[in-house]
């Protein structure tokens, strides 16, 4: 029982968590473990690090584990 209330949605999480990491591209626009927005704007070779494009003359390299996952637009028509 404790099984399927904790752990089994927390492995879910890490394995959608894992795949979102692992398929980060160029262009994608990304929200940070500590809150930083920006765009990615180059990959390491090896895929440890992530540059990300944060403003126009501004570009911060994270781990790619700090990458807290693909940021949302909302569509205009959603109201707010």
């Amino acid at each position: 029982m404790f099984y399927l209330i904790l752990l089994r949605p927390q492995q879910r999480e890490q394995r959608r968590r894992q795949d979102t990491l692992g398929s980060l591209k160029k262009s994608d626009k990304v929200v940070t473990t500590g809150g930083i927005v920006g765009t990615i704007a180059d990959l390491s070779q090896d895929g440890r690090f992530v540059t990300l494009k944060v403003d126009d003359s501004t570009r911060i390299r994270f781990l790619r584990s700090a990458i807290h996952g693909l940021l949302e637009e909302k569509s205009e028509g959603s109201g707010n």
